[in-house]
């Protein structure tokens, strides 16, 4: 059975929008404040996970910014990133951008959400990953889809901007399973849903 693991760079006000600075938020481009000793440990990091992926799952717009970042790239990380298997929830869209067109795996998924996330979670084995796609992941963790959070929390508050979490109807309990400092000013935070026995 799959795992639905939220993989995230965040504020430490919860904020994941326009962290490149390309979107124009006022706060924007937070992402790129890292420090010099903080990108090659970080940059480790996702590679390892990248590297533990089954697939990725993403929301549309997310495929789209991915796709026109890393196709073109080549290494390690890219490589693994760009021939991951791609499962992209969107209504309109008939193929994913981000996809190696050579031996494309995955697909649009276009049906209800919480159902089509739910098989793909009986048809993969191991870590399917969610970088990014806000929305879908507001989804995911109303409907108690979510099996581990994985956040990157870079030392800055913005006080505007997109936050990961939006309202959901219920209190979602989480439990701390690891925490540690990447590189100088990064911490990684990994939880777990608090599951009712």
């Amino acid at each position: 059975m799959g795992k639905i693991i939220i993989s995230e760079n965040v504020s430490l006000d919860g904020v994941v929008q326009d962290p490149t600075g390309e979107e124009g938020l006022r706060p924007g481009g937070w992402y790129l404040q890292m420090g010099d000793n903080d990108r090659e440990p970080w940059a480790k990091l996702l590679l390892a996970e990248a590297l533990g992926a089954e697939a990725l799952l993403l929301g549309r717009r997310s495929d789209e910014w991915f796709a026109t970042r890393w196709l073109s790239r080549t290494g390690e990380w890219a490589d693994r990133l760009n021939s991951l298997p791609k499962y992209v929830v969107s209504s309109t869209l008939q193929e994913p951008k981000w996809s190696d067109s050579t031996a494309f795996k995955g697909r649009v998924l276009k049906g209800d959400v919480v159902d089509e996330v739910s098989k793909l979670k009986q048809e993969l084995d191991g870590d399917i990953v969610v970088y990014a796609s806000t929305q879908l992941v507001h989804t995911l963790m109303e409907h108690d889809l979510v099996d581990e959070l994985r956040l990157t929390v870079f030392p800055v508050v913005l006080g505007a901007g997109e936050r990961l979490f939006g309202e959901t109807s219920e209190q979602k309990p989480m439990r701390l399973v690891h925490a540690r400092t990447v590189g100088d000013g990064l911490a990684f935070l990994t939880y777990q849903p608090v599951r009712d026995a």
